[in-house]
């Protein structure tokens, strides 16, 4: 009889706590108990887990030691009261949040690009960003193949990377507008509804959003290379679900868009859809949500740079983007033995 494990969900009742139970069923992961917990105002909720109902646990009063794997889908303070707690009982944690992304002990792993950092961890394995992860899982294998001297990137983050509360206000916003009615604003701090927000999340000093510092720090921690200029620009646009990017790379070596189209058309995770058609290329909407692969479009040489490559990238933002990653970093703990 194969190997079975107990693993806790903090955060079970949020959209990437919800993705990951799911992810978990449909991916066969092989559970012995699963352990939903969440914070005080979800505790006492249900999930459906294989069928059955499982009560939603407050994770101030759980014992981690009765799990060997513990995925936080939480925010980065509950990661920083609880997971030092679940690893010095002995789970291994894999967190999705900004907590513990920069600390040098901790591997930061997209399993498609860096799968080997699985053994460097000391109890802790960080989940990148939703944008850093979608776009390296695209340009890895260029990396690998030319080398890149810079990346220049524009999202366009739909509002789930926001959390339910985002997702309900453009709906909310969207509802209201269409009636002739007037809106507020409570969690973006302008209209969302019909607009589109040059911001995501607070400003650094050097003008650049946390958001875009994350994409710049985590690209150079995951592709270990600390010389790789990255310029990102973060948007928020009205779609619920599924990040898009317009990436803009400059490699070391010249490649050609042919070479790139091949090399990605046999990439692990990436599905490519590259026609010079009306409508031969990937929206979140239609190609993305729901889906695990990140999908690649528009690939062109650069017409301003001689090593430039230019393309289209879409995903979805709680599956590939965070949930989905997160349970594959945990596959890779299984097959390390833990």
């Amino acid at each position: 009889m194969s190997q079975t494990y107990n693993v806790a969900v903090v955060g079970a009742t949020g959209l990437v706590g919800e993705a990951m139970i799911e992810l978990l069923e449909s991916r066969g992961f092989p559970i012995e108990n699963l352990y939903p917990l969440g914070s005080d105002n979800s505790a006492g909720g249900v999930v459906y887990f294989n069928g059955k109902s499982r009560r939603v646990k407050n994770v101030a009063d759980f014992d981690f030691s009765q799990v060997q794997i513990a995925l936080f889908a939480a925010g980065a303070d509950v990661a920083a009261q609880y997971a030092p707690v679940a690893v010095e009982a002995g789970a291994v944690v894999i967190d999705n949040s900004s907590c513990f992304r920069d600390e040098p002990e901790v591997p930061l792993i997209v399993p498609e690009v860096n799968p080997e950092r699985i053994h460097d961890h000391c109890g802790i394995i960080a989940n990148p960003n939703c944008s850093t992860i979608q776009m390296l899982v695209a340009v890895a294998p260029i990396y690998r193949s030319a080398g890149i001297r810079r990346i220049n990137v524009a999202t366009y983050q739909s509002v789930s990377g926001g959390g339910r509360k985002a997702v309900e206000e453009l709906a909310r916003q969207t509802a209201l507008l269409l009636n002739g009615q007037d809106i507020d604003v409570q969690v973006f701090p302008k209209q969302m509804a019909f607009n589109v927000l040059p911001q995501i999340d607070g400003f650094d000093d050097n003008g650049y959003t946390h958001e875009e510092m994350k994409m710049v720090n985590e690209t150079r921690k995951i592709l270990e290379d600390d010389d790789i200029g990255v310029n990102p620009t973060c948007v928020r646009v009205p779609v619920f679900f599924g990040h898009s990017e317009a990436v803009h790379i400059e490699t070391r070596e010249q490649i050609s868009a042919l070479e790139v189209r091949e090399m990605l058309q046999m990439a692990p995770g990436v599905e490519v859809i590259d026609e010079a058609v009306d409508g031969g290329w990937a929206t979140p909407v239609t190609e993305a949500t729901g889906k695990d692969a990140v999908f690649v479009s528009r690939i062109r040489e650069d017409i301003s740079s001689e090593n430039g490559i230019d393309m289209w990238v879409v995903s979805d933002n709680l599956r590939k983007g965070a949930a989905l990653n997160a349970v594959q970093i945990a596959e890779l703990l299984v097959q390390a033995g833990l």
